[in-house]
């Protein structure tokens, strides 16, 4: 493995620079004034991010609705790993972690957080791994970047930003709590 090029392990190459930290950050802000407007204000309002690039995102979202309410947001966390139909496709049995969200979900407004719609297979995963902790009043699905090609009948309430891809392109969000780096990049087969 080649060090200074980190996509030949996997055999992609980077096509563009989609977003960049300061976009990203703005993305954020605006996707929560339009949580907080949606939802009437924070009361009964949580936070769900996906594991694991939605955990961020969620916890980012949660500090900035803070600002602008000067009012906590309980934020938590969702491994789906369990739930997920695709498990033969992700290597060998995986590890089972019963993880709690971390505060009750029953009857509130929960906006479920992750980085890339795609197939909503993910989101559907989520949905069945947060009815397993409780009944919540409604649930909004948050994305930063929804890039179409759906398989499942999934729409995000929130979306950062649309972004038509073919399918031999993949979208890659870099995190810094995750990956040391901060950007939006299309990548391709």
């Amino acid at each position: 493995m080649n060090a200074k090029n980190p996509s030949r392990k996997t055999g992609l190459r980077q096509k563009a620079q989609l977003m960049s930290a300061s976009e990203i950050e703005r993305t954020l802000v605006r996707l929560a004034y339009e949580i907080v407007e949606k939802n009437g204000g924070v009361d009964g309002l949580g936070l769900v991010g996906i594991r694991r690039r939605g955990v961020p995102l969620a916890e980012r979202l949660g500090k900035i609705i803070a600002r602008i309410e000067s009012a906590q947001v309980p934020v938590g966390t969702l491994d789906i790993t369990f739930y997920r139909d695709d498990l033969s496709t992700l290597g060998p049995k995986p590890v089972v972690q019963e993880k709690e969200i971390g505060f009750e979900i029953e009857d509130k407004s929960i906006v479920l957080c992750d980085d890339v719609l795609y197939t909503g297979r993910t989101t559907r995963a989520a949905l069945d791994a947060l009815f397993s902790h409780g009944r919540p009043r409604r649930v909004q699905l948050c994305v930063l970047i929804d890039r179409g090609w759906r398989e499942i009948p999934v729409e995000a309430t929130f979306v950062g930003r649309h972004v038509q891809t073919t399918a031999n392109e993949v979208i890659e969000v870099k995190l810094t709590e995750i990956d040391n780096a901060e950007k939006v990049l299309l990548m391709e087969k």
